[in-house]
């Protein structure tokens, strides 16, 4: 079986699709390289784009630079190469997360995870988050069972916390929001990573178009990204009254940890978009160590929750801004 071509602008649609990974507040903190010798991509951290108040750890920002690297390995697929992935080659270089080498792909109808990875493809550009209310509408077991056994390829534990225990991580959602309102640093971090539609044309960050409505009743913990502010003309409308919630957790909770989570992250909602879901996150709690560890499974109180996603039946999310891809790649030996 011959190789496919590739040439410069492959490389370049294959970035395209990667960068199109959901991250902290769409700050879309990664860089790539590409050597075309090797046929191997590079992803780095951009740290110029860290929250140091929000995300003082860089945990999250992990978290969104492993959801493009599963991107990566997703478009590598369908483009017919098999995608050799090493997470954190360099331990003396932090920055650089991954390396992803271009090898010809296995034959065909070779079965297992890494050849499911391109029947995720379609939903790359069909993946936005929803912050729209959802429908009252449980999932059915199976579809559940898929989203779960999804994350365990990557490395990564999917769970859906049983009435108690979602009641207990609702409450800790809505306080992790009430403190994120009070902290004036926080409250600033956010406001830099919003932005006002009407004025410019956004590259990254959260557009006001994307804020979805306020909300005026239900149970489901929504972050607000006016925060303090009023967005004129803003609707208000009740959310669920039974939100379904996913914890995605890890054993560790280390830089490797964080890249199986973010790629973990990535491949569940790729295939809840398959499966006619929308998803949205609920990540305030995560981001007060005192409130994460709370979140835990309470009776075997294991493992690291790194994402909480709200999943349902619902309207899609509008397309949010993605930096061009000029300014994330590079490309030569």
């Amino acid at each position: 079986m011959s190789s496919p071509t590739l040439d410069e602008r492959t490389v370049t649609s294959l970035v395209a699709d990667a960068i199109a990974a959901p991250s902290m507040h769409n700050a879309q903190p990664w860089r790539f390289h590409f050597a075309p010798r090797s046929r191997t991509f590079t992803l780095f951290a951009d740290l110029d784009r860290a929250m140091p108040h929000t995300d003082p750890t860089t945990r999250g920002l992990h978290v969104g630079c492993a959801a493009a690297l599963l991107n990566l390995r997703v478009a590598v697929t369908h483009h017919g190469w098999q995608p050799t992935t090493t997470l954190l080659p360099d331990p003396g270089t932090p920055h650089l997360l991954a390396t992803v080498r271009l090898d010809p792909a296995p034959p065909e109808g070779r079965p297992g995870p890494a050849a499911e990875l391109g029947d995720l493809y379609p939903a790359i550009h069909d993946r936005h988050t929803s912050r729209f209310p959802f429908a009252d509408q449980k999932m059915p077991p199976y579809l559940r069972d898929a989203l779960v056994q999804a994350a365990r390829h990557e490395g990564a534990a999917l769970t859906f916390p049983a009435e108690q225990h979602l009641g207990n991580v609702l409450d800790l959602i809505r306080d992790a929001e009430g403190y994120n309102r009070m902290d004036d640093d926080r409250d600033a971090e956010t406001r830099r990573w919003t932005r006002d539609s009407k004025t410019a044309a956004p590259a990254d960050g959260i557009p006001d178009y994307a804020f979805g409505p306020r909300g005026g009743g239900g149970a489901a913990a929504t972050r607000d990204f006016a925060g303090r502010s009023t967005l004129p003309g803003r609707p208000v409308a009740n959310f669920e009254g039974h939100p379904q919630l996913a914890l995605l957790s890890t054993e560790g909770d280390e830089s490797a940890d964080w890249l199986h989570a973010g790629q973990a992250l990535e491949r569940v909602l790729l295939l809840a978009t398959r499966r006619g879901l929308v998803a949205a996150f609920a990540t305030q709690a995560l981001e007060w160590p005192d409130l994460r560890w709370l979140l835990r499974e309470p009776v075997s109180g294991t493992g690291h929750v790194q994402m909480v996603i709200r999943l349902g039946y619902g309207p899609r999310g509008p397309r949010t801004p993605r930096r061009p891809v000029r300014d994330v790649l590079t490309i030569g030996d």
